[in-house]
């Protein structure tokens, strides 16, 4: 077992300067030269010489703001003692938990006085990312104005790092090494398309960690990789190994497309932008479809929102929102008294009555492929709420969408608890080396009686695995674990842990247990197992970690168990009710949404849906035609056979409306005897041919003779077309446009006669 460090040792380390760094080099694939290397921390040789137990310590005394500067000190003389300096570049780290307080210009004058420029590109992991995004943007804002460059770590080790790579705009992307050691599957090509279009689209360099033999070399090479770092260009040193040629790697100009905290996401549209102004029933509509194509994204997503007050945040919304949680990368929600956590998995923050966006209604989505924002303003309208008038842009100019994301994730408050644990499944610790102790049946050799006392009285169960042997049979397991299993120990020593599970435990979980030991890595997750003779279901928390010995090799595994059915019960019916509460919103807006008679579209369904068709026929190069049908006769049919037989004619319409269209059209009746039609996806060239021809044949079904009840009926039907954009660009001026035309139609109709 490690040793427990004292408060004063990690003073102790950083008031003499004992930290020191390795440096490893990074090198570009395609010259094969030496373009940087990295700055690795090291503290003295003993207990605290490795980077996991410095930062351990340095934790536990408050004191991790003063060791992440002298790792950075460090690293600046190390560099400068060993000339890493232009054409060279020098890659550090920033620790996320002190991002916003780092003293990153203290260290100017540091590099200033170097025998030559020392160029600097800051590492920032994606464990910043979701805990303390305002504190990330404002340290990557203040390392551009210092001149250095930013890279993001471990990129694919967890999606979040995909959804906020467009908002931190890195110079080098780093891939965590899995990607390059493992065998390639869905989330590889998932990260490989997102990273290679943003490098594509910026010149970025992709960087490839973990290289250590020519299957690495090729992997990295066909995941786009153009910069590699491992074992097999060379090991962390200090002094590093002296390259046989060095170059130059160059970093993206310094753009900048983020707005500052106080500048709200309507003001960061660009001067000249359209405007349009819409009561607040079309822009909840609205803000509904951005959130369903943020769902569609998924965890690659960055979805942030303004509800202005707390009381707009509504129980419908929360569900809403519970849903995005699950599904998106990163949600955010802002607005006046509304808690930092809205709900479960939502970050945010209360805005100050003076905050310029608490007179917003953002929308922001923003992801590796897709960018939209919708940025409304609030007209001060005092009459009924729904009726308030809003001016509002939708905009896809990826630009603006990264800075209004920007402007609302820099109002984020600093996560300071434990996360809400999507799953069961929750983040690591970093793994440490710890020093193995011999252990046989029943208990620990030669450990102290104190250790040996405190394992036994635990209520946690504790296992020991031996890895070093086959089928990795427990060597030891304390008397919390014989509870938990229901057997003795002499009933479990000797076996393999897989004991305790059963025909329904999830196999996923079990892989993903077998993958993280095949790594050598800790595992934190639920499982369900069972317990005792007559295997009585039970769900078990485990924390697994690797012991290492002085190679590196990983000789045990260590495992901390612990019941949590009633918590996993409790959380089941939690989710039962809200899967209820879901399903009967979804059931009144489906009652919203469509015609009792007919089991059609309503108008107010139709415009959000053609909406969404005009937004995919502006992203792509088809468009839209509306065709508004409006019935001649219909009221004869009324006043000779009665309103029900009017009703049976209506339905009969409806239903030759449906045969007659393709699958992708879509139907609505808009109330009496009127019915739109739009035509999705068509050709821009032939659009209006199209549209004319389809109303023609609509025509021709619908005057076709209909028998209700006894005898039989005729009607005919007038239709008006309009296309996208030439009649209109929303579906008001669309259907203004046909509205128009079936008049038209319709005289022309009555003059024929």
């Amino acid at each position: 077992m490690s040793t427990v460090l004292s408060a004063a040792t990690i003073h102790d380390v950083i008031a003499a300067n004992s930290v020191h760094s390795v440096f490893q080099p990074i090198v570009d694939l395609t010259t094969g030269v030496v373009v940087a290397y990295e700055a690795l921390a090291r503290g003295p040789v003993g207990s605290l010489h490795r980077p996991d137990d410095l930062f351990a310590a340095a934790r536990a005394a408050g004191v991790l703001a003063e060791l992440d500067q002298a790792c950075r000190a460090a690293a600046f003389r190390g560099a400068i003692e060993h000339s890493l300096v232009a054409p060279l570049t020098l890659f550090v780290n920033v620790e996320p938990e002190v991002l916003d307080t780092a003293p990153l210009s203290d260290l100017l004058a540091l590099a200033d006085g170097a025998p030559g420029d020392l160029r600097v590109v800051v590492e920032i992991t994606e464990r910043a990312l979701a805990a303390r995004p305002a504190e990330l943007l404002r340290t990557v804002a203040r390392i551009r104005e210092i001149g250095w460059g930013v890279a993001l770590d471990d990129v694919g080790a967890d999606a979040m790092s995909l959804a906020f790579m467009p908002l931190l705009r890195p110079d080098v992307v780093k891939l965590d090494l899995r990607l390059v050691q493992e065998r390639p599957g869905p989330a590889v090509a998932q990260i490989m398309n997102a990273v290679n279009a943003y490098a594509q689209s910026t010149g970025a360099w992709i960087l490839a960690e973990g290289l250590e033999d020519e299957q690495h070399l090729m992997t990295a090479r066909a995941l786009g990789a153009r910069l590699g770092q491992g074992w097999m260009f060379g090991r962390p040193a200090s002094p590093p190994p002296p390259a046989l040629a060095v170059g130059q790697l160059p970093l993206l100009d310094p753009v900048v497309t983020v707005a500052p905290q106080d500048t709200s996401p309507f003001a960061v549209l660009p001067t000249g932008t359209e405007l349009r102004r819409s009561p607040k029933p079309l822009l909840i509509e609205v803000s509904k479809q951005l959130e369903r194509e943020a769902m569609r994204l998924g965890d690659t997503c960055v979805v942030a929102s303004t509800f202005q007050e707390a009381r707009h945040f509504t129980p419908a919304t929360r569900s809403r929102y519970l849903d995005l949680a699950d599904r998106v990368g990163f949600v955010a929600a802002f607005g006046e008294d509304l808690p930092t956590v809205p709900v479960p998995g939502v970050r945010g923050a209360t805005l100050a009555p003076e905050d310029p966006v608490r007179g917003e209604w953002d929308v922001v989505v923003l992801a590796p492929h897709f960018a939209v924002a919708l940025l409304a303003r609030d007209l001060g309208d005092q009459g009924p709420d729904t009726e308030r008038m809003f001016e509002y842009a939708l905009t896809y100019d990826r630009d603006t969408v990264i800075a209004a994301a920007h402007s609302l994730l820099s109002r984020v408050v600093p996560r300071t608890a434990e996360p809400v644990l999507r799953g069961d499944v929750v983040p690591a610790p970093p793994r440490r080396t710890v020093t193995p102790a011999p252990v046989h049946r029943g208990g620990l050799r030669g450990a102290e009686d104190l250790l040996e006392r405190a394992l036994s009285a635990t209520t946690n169960g504790v296992t020991i695995a031996d890895m070093s042997r086959p089928d990795h049979p427990l060597i030891y397991v304390n008397a919390a674990f014989e509870v938990l299993s229901g057997l003795r120990s002499e009933e479990v020593l000797g076996r393999n842990c897989r004991f305790l599970q059963g025909p329904d435990t999830d196999s996923s979980v079990v892989d993903s247990i077998r993958s993280a030991i095949a790594a050598g890595e800790e595992w934190r997750g639920v499982v369900l197992n069972h317990r005792g003779p007559g295997r009585t279901p039970w769900w078990n928390e485990i924390h697994l970690a690797p012991v290492l010995d002085g190679t590196g090799r990983v000789v045990q595994y260590i495992g901390v168990q612990n019941d949590v059915t009633d918590r996993v019960v409790a959380q089941r019916q939690v989710e039962t009710e809200r899967a209820k509460v879901r399903e009967h919103v979804a059931r009144i807006e489906q009652l919203a949404y469509t015609d009792p008679l007919t089991g059609l579209a309503n108008r107010r369904r139709i415009e959000e849906l053609v909406e969404a068709a005009l937004w995919t026929a502006r992203l792509g190069d088809t468009t839209v035609a509306l065709l508004f049908c409006d019935l001649d006769g219909f009221k004869a049919v009324n006043d000779d056979l009665g309103h029900a037989a009017g009703d049976d004619l209506l339905v009969h319409v409806a239903g030759e409306l449906r045969r007659s269209l393709r699958r992708g059209d879509l139907l609505a009746r808009l109330g009496g005897d009127e019915f739109i039609v739009a035509l999705t996806g068509l050709e821009v060239a032939t659009a209006a041919e199209t549209a004319v021809q389809v109303a023609a044949t609509l025509v021709e079904r619908l005057s076709r003779p209909v028998r209700l009840g006894s005898g039989e009926v005729s009607v005919g039907a007038s239709i008006g077309v309009a296309t996208y954009p030439r009649q209109g660009e929303t579906f008001a001026g669309l259907l203004r446009a046909a509205d128009h035309d079936m008049y038209r139609v319709k005289d022309t109709h009555r003059g024929a006669r």
